[in-house]
């Protein structure tokens, strides 16, 4: 649930209406289909001795005899004693769009060696990373050049327009009949194929963000086969997608003020503003400035990108201060372009986890579309919450001429499931708690900790001992905290601390840096 553009490499995918590249014979109907492992050669998956393999699927369940697709997936396996090891658990980053054939280092992060009981599993889910085919549509849509979000005059409006279709045309000719097989519910067909070739008769799940719809459909369509389920940053799942972005409109607005009013608390440090209201102006005067005259290769889109980081987590909130500080009393461009381009890496196939994004959010439920409705409705949102909702308007504009069929979405109900782990910072923008109160009101044997007043998402095992000690004794015995009566979260903790300036931790490099691996769309 991240509109940050990522980067990675793609491979070219089947035309309209023609059949996915390299399709493979189908195995014998209901057999298991084996992963044949061998040790990974990139990055941390290598250091850490991991396993790398590929799994074959059917691109159209429908067909299971069909076409196939490969799916990426790595392997660590458990090394705790044998009479107490736990069976697999398979790890989404979120997005949609994540890669996260990199999580299988994620178990080294649970305390008390609970997760040294696990085999971990990561998988670039269809369409993402390493899996094949790979989804990419215009790798250059990401980067710099872009109109101003908010669409002040009919030649913006008409801009994004033309840039909003041309994405969605191009996907057409890219994605071809993939993009009819992306939804949610294709990749929780995929979780059940990895639970079936691993040779499990239940899984685990650890799911950021995107990933806890994922594992709240996972979990409606197949309670029996759930042994643990820890789902960190949870999407409503009554509000899939059109009426969540708005809600997170509402929610970043909140957040960014809370980053203002913490950079005020600092106005020693980066003389940008005693106060939250002098900093939220200043912030808003720099947009109607770059608006007039970019610095470079930084208009009021980029800034605004750039300040949508610390709407999602407290690591980086100096790094941010110091580039816009910089760029204020400076007129240094430079520190906010390095920001800019650490999370919009202009590689070839830069696009792919956006690309991604669209094609499940886009086809998951239907959305508007008359532009008439989504032009009242953001007009209407922007009024009160002016800080991300155009930009995440446009984000999400190309699901109004999208190819994949758009089917109803999947009824979450949690009735039938085990005991499952719901995690939420009270203010988390992305995710905004109503929608963990919801979730926890589908599964009834749920328990919510909630990280009070925090407005980091999804920031689980980054070193907050409350939390993080509350997912091992889960994952080690299936212990949860008890669940209360009233509507509300069952334990509360500290959230993830603000940062102080000048005083950085080694943890908190390191946090930064394995957040921006773990969740990298939205």
């Amino acid at each position: 649930m991240r509109r940050i553009w990522a980067a990675a490499t793609a491979v070219a995918l089947c035309t309209a209406g023609a059949a996915v590249t390299g399709a493979q014979a189908a195995p014998a109907r209901g057999a298991p289909v084996p992963i044949a492992w061998s040790a990974c050669d990139e990055g941390s998956l290598k250091s850490h001795g991991a396993e790398c393999g590929y799994l074959s699927v059917p691109l159209d369940y429908a067909k299971p005899e069909g076409a196939k697709i490969q799916l990426a997936l790595s392997r660590i396996k458990a090394t705790g004693p044998a009479d107490k090891r736990q069976g697999p658990i398979l790890v989404n980053p979120g997005g949609p769009g994540g890669s996260g054939r990199g999580l299988a280092t994620l178990g080294q992060h649970v305390p008390k060696q609970s997760g040294a009981a696990y085999d971990w599993i990561g998988f670039d889910p269809r369409g993402v990373g390493a899996s094949k085919p790979k989804l990419s549509c215009d790798s250059g849509y990401t980067g710099y050049n872009r109109p101003p979000y908010v669409p002040s005059t009919p030649e913006i409006e008409k801009a994004w327009h033309a840039r909003t279709t041309a994405y969605a045309a191009a996907c057409a000719k890219a994605g071809g009949t993939l993009l009819d097989h992306m939804r949610t519910e294709d990749t929780v067909r995929d979780i059940d194929r990895i639970r079936e070739a691993l040779g499990a008769e239940k899984i685990s799940f650890y799911g950021f963000s995107y990933g806890s719809y994922l594992g709240q459909v996972y979990a409606t369509r197949n309670p029996e086969r759930v042994h643990r389920m820890v789902l960190d940053g949870v999407v409503d799942p009554g509000r899939v997608w059109y009426q969540s972005n708005l809600d997170q409109d509402i929610a970043f607005d909140k957040a960014i003020k809370i980053y203002f009013a913490w950079i005020a608390k600092y106005d020693a440090v980066y003389d940008l503003g005693r106060t939250a209201a002098d900093v939220e102006k200043l912030y808003y005067q720099q947009l109607e400035a770059l608006t007039k005259k970019p610095a470079g290769s930084i208009g009021p889109a980029e800034l605004t990108d750039v300040f949508l980081q610390p709407g999602y987590y407290v690591f980086g909130w100096e790094e941010t201060a110091r580039a816009f500080s910089a760029w204020v009393n400076r007129k240094d461009p430079a520190p906010l372009k390095r920001l800019f381009d650490d999370n919009h890496e202009q590689t070839e196939d830069a696009d792919n986890s956006y690309a991604v994004y669209l094609a499940v959010q886009c086809t998951d439920a239907p959305w508007p579309t008359a532009w008439k409705k989504w032009s009242r409705d953001n007009w209407r949102v922007h009024r009160k919450a002016p800080f991300e909702t155009w930009g995440n308007a446009w984000y999400n504009a190309p699901c109004r001429h999208w190819a994949g069929d758009a089917r109803n979405p999947v009824e979450v109900d949690g009735g039938k499931a085990p005991p499952i782990l719901l995690i939420n910072e009270t203010l988390d923008a992305a995710t905004p708690y109503s929608g963990a109160l919801e979730t926890r009101r589908r599964f009834p044997r749920s328990v919510l900790l909630e990280g009070i007043g925090g407005t980091t998402h999804a920031g689980s095992l980054f070193g907050n001992a409350c939390v993080d000690n509350t997912i091992a004794d889960y994952l080690a015995t299936g212990a949860l905290p008890g669940r209360v009566k009233a509507d509300r979260s069952d334990k509360q903790c500290e959230p993830i601390a603000k940062p102080t300036p000048l005083s950085v931790t080694a943890k908190n490099e390191r946090s930064s840096r394995l957040l921006l691996q773990r969740d990298i769309v939205r």
